[in-house]
């Protein structure tokens, strides 16, 4: 009964070559957790194209996207921060700085730059999330402050976009000098009526919230940014009471009076132009 024996065949088949999907080619979207491909994300602005949701940018990439060419000068990045303190927690302010030196991480938690907006020269500055959540210790207080009088000198506009979690208080109450001497020079501005646009993004909460933030001759947000000074959870727990839905939102904000307008990111270039023509005068409207 040989012919029953089953031999092995000589040919063999072939292996099915796994299809890799390279990483990074995609990113979930907080707001309606659709997968998006991370070059239409980017063509549009990084805002999601279904949910408009605002994902963070960069403030070289913001810069890049508002000033004409995507042309600008940075100023102050040789201010560097300290730690006057020697704070040390879980982990130790100084090797926490390190760390953000390590990344090549040069402009701190703000971006200082001057360009051509339009037809307007302007001072913009936009702060940095990515570096310890954008708090505002003694080196963002310094370099805002620096930007706002180098604009009272020169008759410049000033624009700050603010994301933050409030002050960096690894920097005690150094840290919390910063909102007043922030608002003084505004306050400066004010006096050479030089415009000041401020800019809310997701989040903006804390001292910074409770200072310079709020203190725009016009105050605009992007849509869905987080605006308070203490979190909702913390508010809930104090006041023991349901928050109304949308709290602390743009939104709610706008219909509350504390904001003037909610700017999409696409719109942002040409209203913070109609903006600057309207304050220099020369608006036909």
């Amino acid at each position: 009964m040989s012919w029953f024996i089953k031999k092995s065949s000589p040919i063999k088949p072939a292996k099915e070559k796994k299809s890799a999907i390279p990483e990074g080619l995609w990113d979930k979207c907080l707001g309606c957790k659709e997968i998006i491909y991370r070059q239409e994300l980017k063509r549009n602005n990084n805002v999601c194209p279904k949910c408009d949701y605002h994902f963070r940018v960069s403030p070289e990439e913001r810069l890049a996207l508002l000033f004409d060419e995507g042309a600008f000068e940075l100023l102050f990045d040789d201010v560097q921060p300290l730690d006057p303190l020697s704070f040390k927690a879980a982990k130790a302010y100084k090797d926490q700085l390190k760390k953000q030196a390590d990344l090549k991480k040069v402009q701190e938690a703000v971006w200082v730059a001057k360009g051509k907006l339009g037809k307007s020269s302007a001072v913009i500055s936009v702060m940095d999330f990515s570096f310890l959540g954008g708090s505002m210790g003694s080196v963002v207080g310094e370099k805002l402050t620096r930007g706002i009088e180098l604009a009272t000198e020169e008759g410049l506009a000033v624009i700050i976009f603010s994301c933050s979690g409030g002050a960096r208080m690894m920097e005690g109450a150094i840290s919390l000098m910063q909102m007043a001497k922030i608002s003084a020079a505004l306050a400066r501005l004010a006096e050479k009526q030089l415009p000041f646009i401020s800019v809310l993004t997701d989040p903006t909460t804390g001292g910074v919230t409770a200072s310079y933030a709020m203190l725009g001759d016009i105050n605009i947000a992007e849509p869905k940014a987080l605006i308070g000074f203490a979190g909702p959870r913390v508010i809930q727990q104090t006041i023991r009471q349901e928050l109304p839905p949308g709290f602390q939102r743009s939104e709610f904000l706008l219909e509350h009076g504390m904001l003037d307008a909610i700017v999409t990111r696409g719109e942002m270039r040409d209203k913070l132009i109609k903006y600057l023509t309207f304050f220099s005068g020369t608006s036909k409207n």
